[in-house]
């Protein structure tokens, strides 16, 4: 009994793992190379996958998701022989997995070889200044290159980065030196630039000030002499419509004597030639006042004639 059981155990382990090999499940996004007696026979896709067991067998799982590959820092010689470290990233996706798998022994390997040779060749026709400065061309030119390279390896690069350019030492300080004296030089164009705009909008605002002072002085002056002359015709048409005599005249003549003394700066003063004429008026005005009062004085007494015998 016991041989029996021994070999009906036997027999169920060995239709587990035919079984087993039997029944392929492969995730998604992913595949598998078949191989029958060393041979490739087919490629399984995701799902649930039938294989001969004992004959076939599963020779590479293959990820078919995009990739990204960082490759180290690698020195490159420049135009104007300078060394330079340039850090790259491959973002890369399997599209054939048979080719993938027998078309090249190491496709990661491949594609780092790749990427710095023909790194070498792009930046070796370009200054330094240009490689700083054209990250985009170099990344276009060496995408072009891997992608049309690795078509045959059954592998698509989507994208290639450069992660870092580091120059030399000195070169880093020379141009941190350089960036400081343009930032220097800018900032000083600029302030000069404020300086000169503020003294000429101070300029123009002095102008227009002065403009519009002297338009108000002469506007103001205007209605001055406008004034005056208004006020000088009023006087005048009064005067006129009063119709003044010599009397009246006389007397505003010596009102006005008092006001011509006033003031200690004045030592010479002189009489209008028509104060004569004025006093006299006046002195006649008096006078004939004088005759009507009796008894007033005139200063001339009247003489008596004796009498003709």
């Amino acid at each position: 009994m016991q041989p029996i059981i021994i070999v009906l155990i036997i027999l169920v382990v060995l239709v587990f793992i035919a079984l087993i090999k039997t029944i392929q499940v492969i995730p998604q996004a992913s595949a598998a190379i078949v191989e029958r007696f060393g041979r490739y026979t087919r490629t399984l896709n995701a799902g649930l996958n039938i294989v001969v067991p004992f004959i076939d067998s599963i020779r590479n799982r293959i990820d078919l998701r995009e990739q990204v590959v960082p490759f180290p820092p690698q020195p490159v010689i420049t135009q104007d022989n300078l060394v330079v470290n340039i850090d790259t990233v491959i973002y890369y996706q399997v599209t054939d997995a048979r080719a993938a798998t027998y078309e090249v022994a190491s496709y990661i390997q491949a594609i780092e070889q790749l990427t710095v040779t023909t790194l070498r060749n792009i930046i070796g026709g370009m200054d330094l200044e240009r490689t700083l400065t054209s990250r985009e061309d170099i990344n276009a030119a060496l995408r072009g290159v891997l992608d049309e390279a690795t078509g045959k390896w059954g592998i698509r690069v989507n994208r290639v980065e450069l992660k870092a350019i580091e120059p030399p030492t000195s070169i880093q300080d020379s141009m941190e030196k350089q960036m400081r004296a343009d930032r220097d030089k800018r900032a000083a164009i600029l302030q000069a630039e404020g300086t000169r705009q503020s003294a000429i909008l101070t300029a123009e605002g002095e102008k227009q000030s002065a403009i519009l002072r002297a338009e108000g002085e002469a506007k103001a002056a205007a209605l001055r002499a406008e004034g005056e002359a208004q006020a000088i015709r009023t006087v005048f048409e009064s005067i006129h419509a009063g119709d003044p005599d010599q009397k009246l005249l006389s007397y505003q003549y010596l009102q006005m004597l008092p006001k011509i003394a006033e003031g200690d700066a004045n030592k010479l003063w002189i009489v209008p030639s028509e104060i004569g004429d004025a006093l006299k008026g006046l002195s006649g005005a008096f006078g004939n006042l004088g005759s009507g009062v009796p008894g007033f004085n005139t200063g001339k007494e009247r003489r008596e004639e004796p009498p003709v015998d």
